[in-house]
């Protein structure tokens, strides 16, 4: 997996704020504030859509995130257009949309008890 391309996609959604890179199972998870919104895995982007922004992937015609070839699962990450990828302001705008998914999809942290 290549860390230049998580570098990069930091740098060009750094206008979104202190986005960063952790590498996860031979990929990375790209976060900002804390909360994860996109990964890379097999050297493409994806973005975490929800029930609000997996149409706009739909229509520009990519598929969701798939971990496993062989089973059916695939995971709430979609692949970022090629064309998107390649204008700066229309990915932190998909980027942005990303992290609102996540923020709307997010689990509220549990306590523990004393």
């Amino acid at each position: 997996m290549s860390r230049e391309l998580a570098d990069h996609v930091c740098d060009m959604l750094s206008r979104l704020g202190p986005v960063t890179a952790r590498a996860m199972f031979g990929g990375f998870g790209i976060y900002l504030d804390g909360l994860m919104f996109a990964l890379i895995a097999d050297e493409v982007l994806y973005f975490k859509a929800d029930a609000t922004s997996k149409p706009m992937f739909e229509a520009a015609g990519m598929a969701p995130f798939k971990p496993f070839a062989h089973k059916p699962m695939v995971m709430p990450y979609w692949e970022v257009p090629a064309d998107v990828m390649d204008e700066p302001d229309q990915l932190c705008a998909w980027g942005r949309a990303a992290f609102e998914a996540a923020l709307r999809t997010r689990k509220p942290k549990t306590r523990k008890k004393a």
